[in-house]
């Protein structure tokens, strides 16, 4: 059993939902990005997404391009975010770890020598946004060698029929985007959300994360009755960028941006 399903199993059990931060690598620093994916697990989170910060980036609104910009200044690479995980198995060997980015730098660096990089690294998932189901089986099969969750998005525009194609490919959970546009966009429309959902697990056992739109506690414990995971990405990655812009010292802008994670997992935990 992958570290991705154990978690999704065990919080089953306990009668509770996923909590998957996302951060960029790098940002505010590199030096930072490992004290704050440990400090995000001390509030609850479950699983933890890392944004590999890439030049040109489709699916991310503009409080996520600027840490991807902000990382990418302080020369924030897919190597070095490998070592940065590597780091963290070093202490904790318990939370999954998913890489979520574009195919550039995974195509740069080989399907092969990447999925066999990321899993010494201890990676346990990877979304790569820009490749499409249809052209995922190569990186898909060098994934399977190394047991490596391969997970893929799913937006509400998406048909029954490509529904049914990516749920034949994708590992460890699906990734439901939980409204149109780019992260931090729009409202949530739980009612659709609901809908989609049921459409959705007609077509795949995997448990789903929902994310794009999750901002505050109300609006994860909306999600968390809905689904088995909750994604907050904007929010969080906002909450740095504040910190950041105060000046704040690390432990300070540790406290304090993940105060959120802390109250978005009281809140999931009241469902």
């Amino acid at each position: 059993m992958s570290r991705i399903a154990g978690c999704f199993e065990k919080l089953q059990q306990q009668g509770r939902k996923a909590l998957i931060p996302y951060i960029v690598a790098g940002d505010p620093s590199q030096e930072l990005t490992v004290p704050l994916m440990h400090k995000l697990v001390e509030q609850g989170a479950n699983i933890i997404e890392i944004g590999v910060p890439f030049s040109d980036p489709m699916a991310e609104g503009p409080v996520i391009q600027l840490a991807h910009e902000r990382a990418l200044e302080s020369h924030t690479g897919l190597r070095g975010i490998l070592a940065m995980v590597t780091t963290f198995r070093e202490t904790n060997n318990d939370t999954p770890v998913v890489l979520m980015g574009y195919a550039n730098p995974v195509e740069h660096m080989g399907y092969q020598a990447f999925a066999s990089a990321a899993h010494e690294a201890g990676v346990d998932g990877v979304l790569t946004v820009d490749i499409p189901p249809e052209e995922a089986t190569p990186l898909n099969t060098e994934l399977k060698k190394f047991a490596i969750d391969h997970i893929f998005l799913i937006a509400p525009t998406t048909d029954e029929q490509r529904i049914k194609q990516i749920a034949a490919l994708a590992t460890g959970f699906v990734y439901f985007v939980s409204l149109k546009g780019v992260t931090g966009a729009g409202h949530l429309d739980t009612a659709m959300v609901e809908r989609k959902l049921t459409k959705i697990k007609a077509h795949t056992s995997l448990p789903i994360g929902v994310g794009f739109g999750i901002k505050d506690a109300d609006t994860a414990a909306a999600i968390a009755k809905l689904a088995e995971g909750v994604v907050v990405g904007s929010a969080l990655v906002d909450a740095v960028h504040q910190q950041v812009q105060k000046n704040t010292d690390e432990q300070t802008l540790l406290n304090t941006a993940t105060q959120i994670i802390a109250d978005m997992r009281l809140a999931i935990d009241a469902v």
